[in-house]
């Protein structure tokens, strides 16, 4: 018996749009907290929440996708998810839950749009496109030295 290799996907929206994490990343989503800016980090960067006695860093993954800023509100999510350089936590409007797709149903970035940055692929659901974010690429290597500075000054 030939088994299909499944991708998992963590589904969540801005501004109405789809977009997913892995599912092998997210470690929980939580309701909004309130974010301790961090002065000098980059502009990505709301500030630090304290989860369990960790500083994490807030992302607002709006401006990474070029989206109008939005106010964080009590109906915002919070993704906690980690990437190979640490636990960051993306700022969403809400967590829509679990995608499972075969991996030949998830088209690569490349295939899409040659240098897409921060997107992994895209896969087609029944009523429409969610973009794969990838976490791995999420932060610059500048922004990822100037974040650890901000967060070493507090």
């Amino acid at each position: 018996m030939n088994e299909t290799k499944q991708t998992r996907l963590v589904a969540f929206t801005l501004d109405h749009q789809r977009y997913a994490v892995n599912l092998s990343a997210v470690e929980r989503i939580v309701p909004a907290a309130e974010v301790t800016p961090l002065p000098q980090a980059p502009g990505i960067v709301l500030g630090v929440i304290n989860v369990q006695g960790r500083i994490l860093p807030v992302f607002d993954i709006r401006r990474r996708f070029g989206l109008p800023e939005h106010d964080m509100d009590l109906n915002d999510k919070l993704i906690i998810a980690n990437t190979p350089g640490r636990t960051v936590v993306l700022v969403v409007d809400s967590a829509t839950g679990v995608i499972e797709r075969a991996e030949h149903e998830v088209t690569a970035a490349e295939n899409i749009l040659p240098n897409m940055k921060h997107v992994e692929g895209a896969a087609q659901l029944e009523d429409g496109i969610v973009l794969i974010h990838d976490l791995d690429r999420f932060l610059s290597l500048e922004e990822e030295r100037s974040l650890t500075e901000a967060i070493s000054r507090m």
